[in-house]
Formats: C-alpha cells, sequence, structure tokens
C-alpha cells in the first residue's frame, strides 16, 4: 500500500492539489463543512434511538426527513476526504491516526448496516416507544461513540507527534 501511495503522491493532479493555494483550503473547508452537516443529522436520529430527544415523534419519521441530506453529506464528505487524502497520501497513510480514524469509520459503517438490516426491519413495532428498544439504543450509541473518536482523529491528523522526519 505504501508504494501506491508514494506512487499517487508523485502524480501531477496530487502534487498540484498539494501545493495550491485554493484548492485544497477550500476541498479541506468543504470537507469539514459537510462532516457538520452529516454528524448534526446523525446526532439527530442517534438522540431518538436513545430516547433522550424528539420522543413524541416517530423514528422512521425522523429517518425519513433526515436520511437524504444525511447520505448526501457523507457523500461530499467522503469525496472531499478522498481528495484531502490524494493530496497528500504518504503522509496520511502513515498517520497513526488516519489510520484510527478510518477503522473507525468502517465500525460505524458496520453498526449502521447492522441497525438498518435488523432493527429497522421491525421499526414499526416500536418506533412511537419514547425508550427503543436495547438493540437500537445501543446503535444509537455506538454511532455517537464511534463519530466522536472519528472528528478527534480526523482533526488530530494534522499533529501527528510520531511522524518520519524524512517526509517533509
Amino acid at each position: 500500500m505504501l508504494k501506491f501511495c508514494q506512487w499517487l503522491g508523485d502524480t501531477p493532479w496530487s502534487v498540484a492539489l498539494h501545493e495550491s493555494l485554493w484548492a485544497y483550503p477550500i476541498v479541506e473547508s468543504v470537507h469539514v463543512l459537510t462532516l457538520c452537516l452529516f454528524l448534526g443529522l446523525a446526532v439527530m436520529l442517534d438522540l431518538r434511538l436513545l430516547g433522550v430527544s424528539f420522543t413524541r415523534m416517530p423514528v422512521s419519521q425522523i429517518s425519513r426527513r433526515l436520511l437524504p441530506f444525511t447520505m448526501t453529506g457523507f457523500a461530499v464528505m467522503v469525496i472531499s476526504g478522498s481528495l484531502l487524502f490524494y493530496a497528500i497520501p504518504v503522509k496520511t497513510y502513515l498517520n497513526i491516526f488516519f489510520r484510527i480514524k478510518v477503522a473507525t469509520l468502517i465500525m460505524a459503517g458496520i453498526n449502521a448496516a447492522v441497525f438498518h438490516s435488523t432493527m429497522e426491519k421491525h421499526m414499526s413495532q416500536w418506533e412511537n416507544d419514547v425508550k427503543p428498544p436495547l438493540r437500537a439504543r445501543w446503535a444509537g450509541g455506538l454511532s455517537l461513540f464511534f463519530w466522536a473518536v472519528i472528528v478527534v482523529a480526523g482533526r488530530l491528523i494534522a499533529y501527528n507527534w510520531w511522524e518520519d522526519p524524512s517526509l517533509h
């Protein structure tokens, strides 16, 4: 994987993106803004799954209203994040915080997939309950935890204290 990252970092578009006065900061800003959009909406659903907010609203109604915007924010966040990786692939790949972020993103995706493939099928039976079933509450709580780790690890990517000085 490191050899691929070295090749990727030497491509003209990668160098241009990384050295651009405007493009890289714009991509980074888009990434952070869409993270805010995605995360704000995901937290609303997770808090409903925990039974601590929007308790008079059916879970399916919240999900139906928020999901299109949540998925759009996630898609733009993934695209912009991929571009950020593309701009400095070797340094990013070697960064422990990037690896933590990616591993946690995978766990968050598994958590969401399990929720949508199991609990969502029977949502009509519990969606009006103030306190959803334990498995739904676990899914919401894990989601909040995973996304907190993702945000912190993402922010710490800029501060890798253990990086190889030869990368500069």
